[in-house]
């Protein structure tokens, strides 16, 4: 790789909950990679879990000292020799694992599930979205269509794609009354992407009063429930005694990941997407005895990814209305603050 004498400002994240700021070369685009000017480029929940607060990772989830942000979003401006789908002037969301593309995983889009040393996620091992320009594999790109924005196509890029995925492999329908525990981001996108899908009711738990207040009124969930000791009997007296035929926990907390379980009925089915944490619960009450599916989901395929891009463009959705909080990159550090904070919707780092 060659680069050239222009610069440019990228965030790092050195894990004492504070950001960085460094200049680096723009970087010219190899063989079979492009050149993307970036136009929003979100926070992650996991990026605050194992990076932002501090360096708690090892293979998959080391980080690297790398320019941050795994959810890029951009407009592709050159690109290097070899490339054969994509163009500059392209707007393309980045899958934002970049595999060995040879190991079973990679040949079905599961990039994120690559073993390989070779692998390396964008703002983890190799330079991310926080910066103005992003060098990424051309097999790592795909197709923005031109009704969704470009904090639309950020947001799939991690989130609304984890809880797609998750969604899909539950194949959520009109049969279906949906519980999601944890309301943040993917408890938001699961939300939307569930409605779309046919769930005729969404119960949604949480226990900040602003994240309850932003998924009401955006209409995104049927009922509300503060995630405290009544919080399941409440779900039972919404469901006629039944409990939910689907489930999924987006906070990766143990309480909201047993109360998701509790609240499945018999025969249901449970995904848990949100990361890191244990929990604890009766195995024979609580799964075994209910005859429950336990579905654990990550990220989702590159495939998917396209599916769910061109799926919203088909249902006339945005995922940027989940987005309360845009903020330029000079703003990162107030941008991974207000992240950190657990108490608003996405908060995504925007570009002119």
């Amino acid at each position: 790789m060659t680069t050239s004498t222009a610069t440019m400002t990228g965030v790092t994240l050195p894990g004492n909950s504070t950001v960085e700021f460094h200049e680096y070369p723009v970087p010219e685009p190899g063989h079979g990679q492009v050149l993307v000017a970036m136009q929003a480029s979100s926070i992650c929940g996991s990026d605050i879990r194992a990076i932002y607060r501090e360096h708690l990772g090892k293979g998959p989830e080391g980080y690297q000292g790398v320019i941050a942000g795994h959810e890029p979003c951009g407009r592709i401006v050159k690109v290097g020799p070899g490339c054969k789908q994509f163009t500059a002037g392209d707007r393309v969301v980045i899958y934002h694992i970049s595999g060995c593309g040879v190991c079973d995983e990679c040949k079905h889009g599961y990039m994120i599930s690559c073993r390989s040393a070779h692998r390396a996620a964008y703002g983890w091992q190799r330079d991310g979205g926080h910066a103005a320009f992003l060098l990424a594999e051309e097999n790592t790109c795909v197709k923005l269509p031109d009704a969704l924005s470009y904090v639309d196509g950020a947001l799939c890029a991690c989130g609304f794609g984890t809880a797609y995925e998750a969604l899909r492999r539950m194949q959520v329908s009109g049969q279906d009354t949906l519980l999601i525990t944890g309301l943040g981001p993917v408890g938001l996108a699961a939300a939307m992407l569930g409605r779309a899908l046919g769930a005729v009711t969404i119960i949604g738990t949480d226990l900040s009063e602003s994240r309850m207040a932003l998924a009401d009124n955006l209409g995104l969930v049927d009922h509300c429930v503060t995630a405290d000791e009544g919080a399941l009997e409440t779900i039972m007296q919404l469901t006629g005694g039944r409990g939910c035929e689907a489930s999924i926990d987006c906070s990766g907390a143990a309480p909201a990941r047993l109360l998701a379980l509790q609240g499945t009925r018999d025969w249901g089915r449970c995904a848990y997407v949100g990361e890191g944490g244990t929990v604890n619960f009766e195995v024979s009450k609580y799964l075994i005895h209910k005859q429950i599916t336990l579905f654990g989901s990550w990220v989702t395929s590159l495939k998917h990814l396209e599916e769910l891009v061109e799926r919203l463009d088909r249902w006339g959705l945005h995922p940027d209305v989940t987005s309360d909080v845009r903020l330029p990159l000079e703003q990162a550090a107030e941008a991974y603050r207000l992240a950190a904070g657990g108490q608003t919707g996405k908060v995504c780092i925007v570009f002119e």
